[in-house]
């Protein structure tokens, strides 16, 4: 490619390439720190941590990798920590789970378990005082006071938009760069303007709409493995690619072994959008659980109660080598990841599929 491009230009990464932060303690800082140094963005999931996970979070991958990296968090959509169950209602939520607390021999969390969850205003002012590189989000816009500090401390900012609404907004708040996540994309849906099930748009649909009405750089995420997804990306405007899944699958990754070896397999073929492991819409290679939960998806409580409810099951299902009970987070692609390889190694597989500066990419009336 002719240069670095705006992305490299903006943030100082060698490739248009971003690792996908994972959370939930998918994350690690041998992954990010590995894409780092091998040019690419390396990412880490921090939605789950502590303010002073945070900051020793910071303090190690600086330590890592002299390199950009980037630290993400999620917005918090509007009303959700206001709305716990009561004591009652969150009985029955315990007792739907509680043959997978007793089979995997496991305590049900309490409800103090769920109060106790980190408070993002707390989160960003522990990673704004830190000072990574380059902060990104999902879920939502952040604050105005976010946007004016990072500016003060010369950190950049990435949004996430499902909708080419979200990219605008996010734009007109003044980020930096915006993430095109597509419907194909594993994980958590970070839809934040209309209900998950109004904003699954493919991600080849959704990036030249965003390529169109935005002027910030665009990052394509969504069903991107290869070399194929990152030259379609590219070709379609996209300023750079983001690959979540298949980065999942390297050694680096804080994924459990029942997690990788399902990625790159037949049974990645499929994959489902589901609430029932953490209370908000994730994609995911469906299991014994969320074929025999099917009937409660909507019955379930909201993000985080639901999350709270089932991390010692699935927590204790990594432990036990059950994949049965695991959330399986994978993209449309997922059977193109190769488990296995290390992350600097699969990254220079990238790389060397990049298009080359001197073969244009053709026209599309060509």
């Amino acid at each position: 490619m002719s240069g670095r491009g705006r992305l490299g230009d903006l943030l100082g990464i060698d490739h248009p390439i971003v690792q996908g932060p994972f959370g939930g303690g998918l994350s690690s800082v041998a992954l990010a720190a590995a894409v780092s140094e091998g040019g690419g963005l390396g990412s880490y999931g921090a939605h789950i941590l502590t303010p002073d996970a945070i900051t020793g979070l910071v303090t190690d991958l600086k330590a890592a990798t002299s390199r950009p990296f980037a630290v993400n968090l999620w917005v918090p959509l509007a009303g959700e920590r206001s709305a716990l169950p009561d004591n009652a209602a969150f009985t029955t939520h315990t007792e739907r789970l509680r043959p997978y607390y007793d089979e995997l021999g496991v305590a049900a969390p309490t409800f103090e378990d769920v109060e106790a969850l980190p408070d993002f205003d707390d989160q960003i002012d522990a990673l704004l005082a830190a000072a990574p590189p380059v902060i990104s989000f999902v879920m939502g816009i952040p604050p105005r006071r976010v946007v004016d500090e990072a500016r003060r401390r010369g950190i950049a900012l990435i949004g996430t938009a499902t909708t080419v609404d979200e990219a605008l907004a996010l734009e007109d708040t003044g980020l930096d760069a915006i993430v095109a996540s597509g419907s194909d994309a594993g994980g958590h849906r970070g839809a934040f303007l209309a209900p998950v099930r109004e904003s699954l748009v493919g991600t080849f649909s959704l990036v030249p709409q965003i390529v169109d009405a935005v002027s910030a750089p665009v990052i394509a995420a969504g069903g991107i493995a290869d070399g194929r997804g990152i030259r379609a990306a590219l070709t379609l405007g996209a300023d750079a690619v983001q690959i979540g899944t298949a980065f999942l699958a390297t050694r680096e990754s804080g994924a459990s072994d029942v997690h990788k070896r399902r990625l790159g397999t037949p049974a990645a073929r499929t994959t489902v959008l589901t609430r029932l492991f953490s209370g908000r819409t994730a994609r995911g290679i469906p299991n014994r659980f969320v074929h025999d939960m099917a009937a409660y998806e909507d019955a379930v409580p909201p993000y985080p109660v639901q999350n709270a409810l089932m991390q010692p099951i699935r927590r204790a299902a990594a432990a036990q080598g059950r994949p049965e009970y695991v959330n399986l987070w994978a993209g449309q692609a997922a059977a193109l990841a190769h488990e296995g390889l290390g992350a600097r190694e699969y990254l220079a597989h990238l790389v060397k599929e990049l298009p080359r500066q001197d073969v244009p990419f053709p026209s599309p009336a060509s």
